[in-house]
């Protein structure tokens, strides 16, 4: 059986940040990418609001670039995804899907959480090409430019305000007859006059030549009132939830009601000793690059001194 000081379970700028302090505090961690080596901002073509890149970076690169500068200290970066723990004493019991099961002393979960989709086929299509989940990630390419939310929650209430004051006209597409928001979101978003509702409608397509264009909508599906149409659209943003990737920890980690590991004391501490939560899967609040480097610092620096007592 295979033992470390400390494991990374995920990758992006969290899990490569947390990397990257583990090993210059000697602690030799392993670091496991899981399904998606890089995290969520490789399918993002162009980050513009990360600190020391005036001109922008592309997502793959910017990863590229962590994973590099994890390595360089001694960070031992791995393919795979974690498959089982075992939580119930230290050191603490992971077991990886190819079977390898190893012993590590403290855990850094930076899992991340995924964007909730409508389950369209053009949501792939056109990802990265009009299709978002991030309004303060992507807003800024969609000035004085026609835009969709989808969603009826404070979520969505916000990220249609946030891009009312960059774009030209937001649609906020709701599913219900009226919006989940609070009272106050709810009256910021019909005082907006850039915002226009759309009651009781559903997308089931997107549209564009090699980007989005414009979007298919029904409204009052299934019923004799059902009307379909379509309007212009550049960006196409998805509000509808995230679901932390937080499943195979439940057992043992407490989380919120949604999924998202709870920490303490503003650190990333977790109701288990030595083990530590980094980046989205456990901020339902910011979920941007940089508060989650910033998280991955702090894990790998509660690591160490976790060790050292």
């Amino acid at each position: 059986m295979e033992k470390t000081k400390c494991i990374i379970i995920g990758s992006g700028p969290a899990g490569y940040t947390a990397a990257i302090y583990a090993s210059r505090a000697n602690l030799s961690p392993v670091l496991y990418e899981g399904d998606q080596p890089g995290g969520q901002l490789t399918t993002t073509s162009i980050i513009e609001n990360f600190p020391g890149y005036p001109d922008g970076v592309n997502g793959n690169d910017m990863m590229s670039d962590l994973r590099s500068q994890a390595e360089h200290f001694g960070a031992d970066i791995r393919f795979g995804s974690i498959s089982a723990v075992d939580f119930s004493k230290v050191p603490y019991k992971l077991t990886v899907d190819d079977g390898t099961v190893i012993e590590a002393d403290t855990v850094i979960i930076s899992t991340g959480a995924s964007a909730k989709y409508l389950g369209l086929e053009d949501e792939k299509k056109y990802a990265g090409r009009g299709v978002s989940a991030c309004a303060t990630c992507d807003g800024f390419f969609y000035r004085n430019k026609v835009v969709a939310v989808v969603g009826g929650g404070d979520t969505a209430c916000e990220e249609a305000i946030y891009l009312s004051g960059l774009a030209s006209k937001v649609w906020l597409v709701v599913r219900k007859n009226y919006l989940r928001a609070s009272d106050i979101m709810q009256k910021r978003v019909r005082e907006n006059p850039k915002i226009e509702i759309l009651f009781n409608c559903n997308v089931y397509g997107l549209t564009g030549d090699g980007k989005v264009q414009g979007m298919k909508v029904v409204r009052n599906v299934g019923t004799q009132e059902e009307e379909r149409f379509e309007h212009n659209i550049d960006g196409f943003f998805l509000a509808i939830g995230h679901k932390p990737n937080s499943d195979i920890f439940s057992q043992w980690i407490e989380t919120d009601k949604t999924g998202y590991i709870k920490t303490y004391e503003g650190t990333p501490r977790t109701n288990l000793p030595g083990v530590f939560a980094a980046g989205d899967v456990a901020d339902p609040h910011y979920r941007q690059a940089i508060t989650a480097a910033a998280s991955g610092c702090k894990a790998a620096i509660e690591a160490e001194r976790f060790l050292q007592k």
